[in-house]
């Protein structure tokens, strides 16, 4: 498998697969309690596990300023130091937040808070550019995003970023960021279990890169996570909202879901894959411009993750099974 992608019409190169750093953000909440993180965390594996993704041959990193309320940035920064010439580094913008109290307080979509939230971000980051800034309020509306997209393309001239993206699952408000010559690519959730055929084929018709969050399913896909296994009280799978599926609140997996997972494991642990490793395949087969982001909060989860590229895409055989154990 070619272990690189160029980041749709931007000439910038990255791995195939790149580490999203939800996780490593630790705790953090809404206003109403609400855990919006992946619970406790070690600031310092958090640390090794970059550095080893690096040595692995993983040059993509995506995060947000609202991961751990500026958390994740600052741990980022500092796991890349030196090195920051040698990745792309994506992050977003347009919720607000409270790093001191770690709460998320609400959502910002104004032409003016573009600036003001990179110019923190460049901060935590401890660097003097964004390769990809990407727009994080999925369901803004469309009417507004078109001077989102100007500010963008502002930001470029000036050097401060590279490129730009909006994260959401809607074609139709990704299309009006597509318009701008220096969108590269849209963020979007999809995943075996959570095809998203709209977003393939959008990424296909404009050139786009597809950034694949969610690619194991939050967890279900790592086999990590299993009906009456609830994960722990900081973790927003232990009370799932609306969105997240495949979670029952207070109750672990979702046993329909995971009987899903079992379903699939044989075919994407064929060949010598793990189960993550056969998710991410899928993805790969699935688009050929796709760079799944797969979180992490270890270096053996990194080690995992980062070998799947030695594996390459499912097979076509292997993709028509799939879809026929799950009546697709």
């Amino acid at each position: 498998m070619q272990t690189t992608r160029v980041l749709g019409r931007s000439g910038i190169e990255v791995s195939a697969l790149g580490f999203g750093c939800w996780a490593i953000g630790g705790e953090w909440r809404s206003t109403d309690g609400q855990p919006l993180g992946w619970g406790r965390v070690d600031d310092e594996e958090s640390v090794r596990a970059v550095r080893r993704a690096l040595d692995l041959g993983v040059t993509f990193f995506d995060t947000a300023d609202t991961y751990g309320a500026g958390h994740s940035e600052r741990v980022l920064g500092r796991a890349l130091g030196r090195r920051r010439a040698d990745v792309v580094v994506a992050t977003k913008w347009g919720n607000v937040f409270d790093e001191r109290t770690r709460t998320l307080t609400g959502g910002d979509d104004s032409v003016a808070y573009v600036r003001r939230a990179l110019t923190a971000s460049l901060r935590r980051l401890g660097t003097d550019y964004v390769d990809l800034y990407q727009f994080h309020l999925a369901d803004a509306d469309p009417e507004r995003a078109a001077p989102l997209r100007d500010v963008c393309e502002e930001l470029v001239r000036e050097g401060l970023i590279r490129a730009y993206a909006w994260s959401t699952d809607d074609p139709a408000r990704a299309a009006v960021f597509a318009k701008g010559p220096h969108c590269a690519a849209v963020q979007y959730s999809a995943n075996v279990l959570q095809d998203a055929p709209g977003m393939f084929r959008l990424c296909e018709e404009t050139g786009l890169a597809g950034v694949v969050r969610s690619p194991l399913a939050m967890g279900l896909l790592t086999g990590g996570q299993v009906p009456g296994r609830v994960p722990g009280a900081g973790d927003i799978r232990s009370r799932p909202p609306a969105w997240l599926k495949g979670f029952v609140d207070g109750a672990g997996a979702d046993p329909e879901w995971f009987a899903r997972v079992e379903a699939l494991r044989e075919v994407l642990t064929a060949g010598g894959r793990t189960l993550a490793q056969g998710a991410l395949a899928w993805l790969w087969a699935r688009g050929p411009g796709t760079v799944p982001i797969p979180g992490f909060r270890s270096v053996a989860q990194a080690e995992e993750n980062a070998g799947a590229l030695e594996k390459g895409p499912l097979t076509a055989g292997q993709m028509a099974e799939v879809e026929r154990i799950l009546g697709r």
